[in-house]
This record gives structure tokens, C-alpha cells and sequence, in this order.
């Protein structure tokens, strides 16, 4: 850990996260951040590039017994990514992964509207699009925003996080054309354990970095 670069808050890594950008020159038309915890940073990163903040949602697809292991997940388009690996460990058939892959997509379309408060979303295709969270561990929801992405024609992905672990990372890279990661730990146990500060994020604050003003 003392090797390696701690942040704030999501604020903090936002800010860094929008220099990183700065830096690599990248020609950025639109933030999308993965709420609830990618919007402090979608926002901070927005105000650095002065660009448009809207979301991309996806919902994690849980296993039989075991909601919080990922065998796959879906984005509020429909979109899935499915973790055939751990999809062969479970019980989970096909019957159990498509009745939750409706459900979770109903969710993660539920959620968008309601952060979206009835404003139009903001066409990703021919943009070069930087998706932004506040970290990754197995990076179930990220990997089924960027297969949406390319399903929506972005002509440019990058994904920019402030911490992942190595294996997570270089798999991403190989779904988005960019990766922009501060920080890549060979001892990664959580995203928390690099913020000093790491609440929990609620849906009215979250929403809150979305609105045209940022106040939050």
C-alpha cells in the first residue's frame, strides 16, 4: 500500500483522474459515470474537460444463492456480458440467467430514468467517450457498459478509473481502446482501501453531481 497513491475522496481522484486526461492530450466529447460511486468523479472529471456528464447504468447478474458473485451483468439497453466462467461454477442454467438478465435490465433501465429526472439521454455514437468510475475490482458492470458502447457506435472508448487490479485492467483493455487507470496494485483487496474517505454514495447525491449546476 505505501507504494501506491492514496485519494481523498471521489472528488480527489475525479480531479486526477481529469488531469491524467489532460496529459494524454485525449480528445474527450462526453463523460459517462457509473452510478452511484463513478459520479463525484464523472463530475469533477466534466468541470476538468468541460464536456457533458450523463450516466451509464448496468446491473450485476448474481448467482443462484449467491447475489453478489458476478456471472454476468446487463446494461439498461439490454446489453449483456456474460462471465462464462464463473456462469459453469454455479447452478445457474440458462432459464435462471435470462430471467434474471430481464430482471436486471428492467433495474438498471429504472435507475437511469430516474437519475436522468426526465432529460433526454445524450447520444454516445462518433464521440469519443470516457467512462468513468471510482474504481474496479472484478469490473462486472464496466464490462457490460462497454459492450453497449460499441452496440451504440462510440467511435472512441476509454475507460478511466483510479484503481483496479492488474488482471481486471488488462482484461478491460482489451474491451475499450483506452485505458486510463492511476493506480494498478499487485495487493488489490477492495477500492476502498486506496480513499481515505469512502462513503457511500446515496441516490440523491449521486443524482445531484448529475444536475446542470453540479451543486451538490
Amino acid at each position: 500500500m505505501s507504494d501506491h497513491r492514496r485519494f481523498r475522496d471521489r472528488t480527489d481522484a475525479g480531479e486526477q483522474l481529469g488531469e491524467a486526461l489532460q496529459e494524454r492530450d485525449i480528445d474527450v466529447e462526453l463523460v459517462l459515470a457509473i452510478p452511484r460511486g463513478g459520479l463525484p468523479l464523472g463530475r469533477a472529471v466534466t468541470d476538468a474537460l468541460g464536456v457533458p456528464l450523463d450516466i451509464a447504468v448496468a446491473s450485476k447478474i448474481g448467482a443462484p444463492g449467491n447475489p453478489e458473485y458476478a456471472i454476468g451483468a446487463v446494461a439498461s439497453d439490454g446489453t449483456v456480458w456474460r462471465n462464462e466462467g464463473a456462469i459453469g461454477d454455479t447452478r445457474a442454467d440458462e432459464a435462471y440467467f435470462e430471467r434474471e438478465r430481464e430482471r436486471e435490465a428492467a433495474n438498471a433501465r429504472e435507475k437511469a430514468n430516474r437519475y436522468r429526472r426526465g432529460r433526454p439521454a445524450h447520444d454516445p455514437a462518433g464521440k469519443t467517450v470516457a467512462v468513468v468510475d471510482d474504481g474496479v475490482a472484478t469490473g462486472a458492470t464496466v464490462r457490460a457498459t462497454l459492450a453497449m458502447l460499441r452496440e451504440a457506435g462510440v467511435d472512441r472508448i476509454v475507460l478511466a478509473v483510479p484503481v483496479g487490479p492488474p488482471d481486471t485492467v488488462r482484461e478491460l483493455s482489451e474491451m475499450a481502446d483506452e485505458v486510463v487507470c492511476l493506480e494498478t496494485p499487485s495487493q488489490f483487496g477492495g477500492v476502498g482501501q486506496f480513499y481515505d474517505r469512502f462513503d457511500q454514495v446515496t441516490d440523491e447525491e449521486a443524482m445531484a453531481y448529475l444536475s446542470d449546476d453540479g451543486d451538490t
